[in-house]
């Protein structure tokens, strides 16, 4: 199983999103600052894990690539649950980005389930 270009752009355009929800952060709130770059790293991870996925040469290395993608989209869920929680950030974009790093999840841990089915289904086979 590969990855389709709609979901390489879709997870870019998620990147882009908590770009742009970064610079967004009031700067001299140093706890949202924090919060913001942890959310920044992870969040623009996404799209690189995605990338190298595609790039997989093996349905094993494709599984873990998606796994670390996974980390981090939940990852990501977490510090925009903090700064709405904690720090009061009222951007009306992170509720959206939350929601769609919960697609992507659901999304690709479709895909790893799939994989890995067909991984053990195929040892089976050959046994």
């Amino acid at each position: 199983m590969r990855l389709n270009e709609s979901l390489r752009t879709r997870t870019k355009e998620f990147g882009s999103s908590i770009i742009r929800s970064y610079v967004r952060l009031p700067k001299n709130r140093e706890e949202a600052a924090i919060l913001g770059k942890q959310m920044l790293r992870s969040g623009t991870s996404v799209a690189s894990h995605t990338r190298e996925a595609s790039r997989a040469r093996t349905d094993a290395e494709f599984c873990s690539k998606l796994d670390v993608l996974l980390q981090e989209a939940d990852e990501t869920q977490l510090w925009i649950e903090f700064l709405i929680d904690d720090c009061l950030i009222t951007d009306p974009n992170l509720p959206e980005i939350h929601r769609e790093a919960g697609e992507l999840m659901a999304i690709f841990t479709t895909m790893v389930h799939k994989v890995r089915s067909n991984l053990t289904n195929n040892k089976s086979l050959q046994k």
